[in-house]
Parts: C-alpha cells; structure tokens; sequence
C-alpha cells in the first residue's frame, strides 16, 4: 500500500508538470483537472496488492465548476499514510514541494513538516498566508525541529539548502522566493541588519577572500553554513506561549551561533511575564514594536536599540510617565526611528505636547493613531501646520475632544491633508451639526479617502442627509461610519435607551438615497449594526 500510495502520487504530480500545456497558464500549481485531460487516462486507475491489502485509487471526472486540483488529490492522497509521504520526499520533484508543503501544513501532518524543512530544496521557507489555528505551536515548533543547524544533523543525500525560515504569517509573502533569488546569497525577506545575518556574513567573508584573509577557521565555515529564523514573538503570560518561548530559547542555545533568531515583530501585553527571550534577540531586527501597560521609561531603555522600526503602537501608559524627564527621553529615542511609518498611541496622554511629538517624526509619516491622547485645539492646530500633515494616509483622532473649543484648526487640518488622505476616524470628538456642517466642504476635497468613521458624535438626521449628499461624489468612499442620529434616542442623549424602530427607518432612507445616486457600492454603516 505504501509504494502505491507513493507511486500515485509522485508520477501523477510528475506527469502533470511534464504533460499539462504551458500555453493554458500552468506556471500555476494550481491548475484545474479538466486542464490535463490529454494525460488524465494514464493514471485513472492504479493498483496495488502487497500481501492481503489492496489499494484502489481512481479519479473522477470533475465538472466546470469542481475547485479540486490534480496537486491536492495527490497531496492528500501521499499524506494519508506518513511513513510514505516522508519516504517519497527523498525522490520529489523540487517543483512539487511547495504544494505538498501548503497541503501537509494545513492538514496538521507534523512528522511530514519536519522532514520537508529538512529536506527542503530551496534557500528559504515562509508560511506567507497559510493560517491555521489548531495546534499552531505544534506546527512551529516541529518546523523549527527539522532545521539542519550542525554539520553532523545533515544525513539527507540531497543536501540541506533550507537557510531562511520564516514563521510569520504574512498575506503578501510566497512560500519560497522566484527564482531569480536563486543568485543571491538570500532571499527578499532576508534580515539586512544584524551582524550575525546571512548577509552581513557573507559579506564579512568575501572581504575576507578579497583581502586574502584566509584560515583555517574560514574555511571551515561551510560546514557551518549560517541561518536565520524570522518570527514574531509576543509576551503575554499565557502557558502555552511561555512554553513555545522556551522551546525557541533552547533551540538557538543549542545552534552554538549558527542560527540568528531575526525577531521582526515583537509584541508585550505584560511587561511583569517572563522576557528572557529577549535576551537572544537582536533589537536592530525588530521592525514592529507593540507594548501595552508598560510606563514610558521601561520602554525607552529597554528598546533604545530598535533604531529600525517601521511602526510603533504604545497602548495604556501611565500619564505620569509621559512627563519631564521619561517624555524628552522618548522623543530623543523617537527621533532616531528614521524608517518609521505607522505610530499608535492610546490612552497615552499628549495634551498641549504634540508639536514636540511631530517634531522628532519622520515628515513622511503614513499612519498617525491617537485615541484617547487628551488632544486640545492646540494641538489639532500643530498637527495641521506639521510637514506630516500633507503625507498622512490613515489618521485617528477618536476619543478627543478636540471640537469642544472651535473647529478652524480640524477644517485646515483637512484642507492640508485632503491630497493624501485614505482613512479618517474622527469617534467620540463631540462633532456637532455646526462643527460638521463647517468642516464639510474641506472634507469632501478629500478625493482619496476611503473609509471614514465618525460614530458616537451628537448630529441630527438632517445633518446627516446633507453629509450623505456632498460625500456621494468622492467616488473612492466605500465605507461610512456614521453616529445614530439624536432623535433615535428616547432622550436624545447617546446615554439613554436606543428606539430600534427609528435607526430601521433612517438606514432605509440612507439605502434609498444611495441607489437614488446610483452609489450602491457604498457601505454607510452605524456601530449599533
């Protein structure tokens, strides 16, 4: 049964590459059935008897609309029986690993993932969008186990390739790179930083070979060929990933050196778990920091070094912290962060201190989020008059009062950054009709915008009509937050009891009047929905 099992799947998949027309876009491993029917035949039928058991295999025909491939009958049919899937590893084609790798990750088969990482015959591996939920760590952790780290682990006859190991689950990343990476010592995701990188040794030894600096121990060093280990660690507290955490601690004391734990994403939801993982990480790899509960000098001094990331999320720091000496420390820090792009504070208090934060940000900031920051009017105007003000992408401003004075400085700050501008969440600000109905002409110049929220704020239904009418012609808004108007309310305050009858009528009147514009393609939504 094994050697059928075997037989089937390799040849299939085999013949598949070898028959299927090039012409009929099958550079996709993807390809339907019905693609490959000048070769289906051959293999409609497979039999096997060893002793008393038999195996039967046979493909049926699919109809147009059949979403089954050739690759996962196959892939599922091998990884059925184990024991045969990791002994035909020995004998598949490169081509076909990729799939049989998608298939055995989310099937859960954690024997095959192992010895696929050991085997793997490409310089790097990333789950890219593979998700699975169920035994997550267990998945990890036996890929991790498969990584050939010392010379004397290396007993497959192809020889291990496998350099990059990426565990992060990242929607834009493929399993392995496209072949032209094959002429670089790495691959597009390689860490560039740290010094026991891939790359930064690699390049310590061809400066060495140009300078004819050569010994002994250089030499050797292809038999301790380096390897990265990129992941995205968070600190929590929880048993199971406090176990995972120690299981990766062990695994790269036991490297001796050779693998470089490249941490890109790091998030602490408590400060007081256990960090000692920290210990073996490589703060300049970092590129995304995420700390809650965590008082503003604490993060400071232990992050000083993570002078690359990209975005930065602060949530739940102590106002105390955020004065004096702790808050000049944090912007000296801030304004090393050159590569920043995406900055979140919440529950973090700014009042009357934002111009210093803008100082020290990079002018092209893309994402700027803060909720809950205690922000005034002076510092809706700092904002508006701020270099970053005409590249910001995404803004929140939720949970602020800032049209509790005026809303001239909200209107300029639209003004500058209506060029730009995709998502704006303007919650809880207690925006009212003549607050709204001023900022309006500034806000529907904002011709990219895309998503705007702007739920728990007191505006009437009249108003909301008229918002409705002018937000119409910004033909790339799909997507509408708006607050339940006042008189659904039995008191008309937001605090007392919601009168389900009136919210069903005025969505009724704000579907008719989008069809009415032929702006179906509109999502006006409330929070109550």
């Amino acid at each position: 049964m094994v050697e059928a099992l075997k037989f089937f799947a390799v040849q299939i998949l085999t013949n598949y590459l070898e028959y299927c027309p090039r012409d009929q876009h099958c550079s996709c491993p993807y390809l339907r059935l019905q693609c490959c029917a000048p070769w289906l035949t051959r293999y409609s039928s497979v039999t096997s008897t060893s002793g008393p058991t038999s195996v039967h295999i046979r493909l049926m025909k699919m109809d147009q609309k059949s979403t089954a491939t050739l690759l996962e009958l196959a892939a599922k049919s091998l990884l059925s029986n184990e024991p045969a899937a990791i002994h035909a590893l020995e004998e598949l084609p490169r081509d076909l690993f990729v799939p049989l790798f998608g298939a055995a990750f989310l099937g859960g088969h954690m024997n095959v993932l192992k010895e696929m990482v050991r085997v793997w015959p490409f310089r790097c591996l990333h789950i890219g969008t593979l998700i699975r939920e169920e035994s997550y760590y267990e998945i990890l952790e036996a890929m991790i186990d498969g990584l050939q780290i010392l010379p004397a682990q290396n007993s497959s006859p192809r020889g291990p390739k496998l350099r990059i190991l990426d565990l992060r689950q990242d929607l834009e990343c493929e399993t392995t790179c496209s072949e032209f990476q094959k002429r670089t010592p790495s691959c597009s995701e390689s860490c560039i930083y740290s010094q026991h990188s891939i790359f930064k040794i690699k390049e310590a030894q061809n400066n060495a070979r140009s300078l004819g600096i050569v010994n002994s121990e250089s030499e050797s060093q292809s038999a301790w060929e380096p390897m990265e280990l990129l992941v995205d660690i968070s600190i929590s507290g929880t048993l199971r990933k406090n176990q995972f955490l120690s299981f990766l601690r062990r695994k790269v004391e036991q490297s001796f050196g050779s693998l470089h734990l490249c941490c890109r994403g790091l998030q602490i939801d408590n400060m007081s778990s256990d960090r000692s993982i920290l210990r073996l990480v490589d703060m300049g790899c970092t590129d995304n920091l995420e700390v809650k509960k965590a008082d503003l000098s604490e993060v400071t001094t232990l992050f000083y070094e993570m002078i690359h990331l990209t975005s930065l999320s602060l949530f739940n720091i102590p106002t105390k912290s955020c004065k004096g000496r702790n808050f000049r420390n944090f912007l000296t820090w801030l304004g090393r962060l050159d590569n920043l792009q995406d900055i979140s504070l919440s529950f973090f208090y700014l009042k009357n201190q934002l111009q210093k934060l803008l100082r020290v940000l990079p002018p092209e900031l893309d994402t700027l989020y803060l909720s809950y920051c205690g922000l005034s009017n002076r510092d809706v105007t700092a904002l508006s008059q701020s270099p970053q003000a005409t590249h910001l992408t995404m803004l929140i401003l939720s949970n602020n009062e800032i049209f509790s004075e005026a809303y001239e400085p909200f209107q300029t700050l639209l003004e500058n950054v209506s060029g730009t501008l995709q998502h704006l969440q303007v919650n809880n600000c207690r925006i009212t009709d003549s607050a709204l109905s001023a900022v309006l002409p500034a806000l529907s110049h904002c011709s990219h915008l895309r998503v705007l929220s702007f739920a728990h704020n007191p505006i009437t239904m009249p108003m909301l009509m008229s918002l409705l009418q002018q937000l119409t012609s910004l033909m790339e808004l799909k997507h509408v937050i708006y607050p339940v108007p006042v008189h659904c309310y039995e008191q008309e305050d937001s605090h007392s009891r919601l009168d389900r009858q009136k919210l069903a009528e005025v969505q009724a009147q704000l579907m008719m009047m989008l069809q009415t514009v032929q702006r179906d393609d509109m999502n006006w939504t409330t929070s109550h929905e």
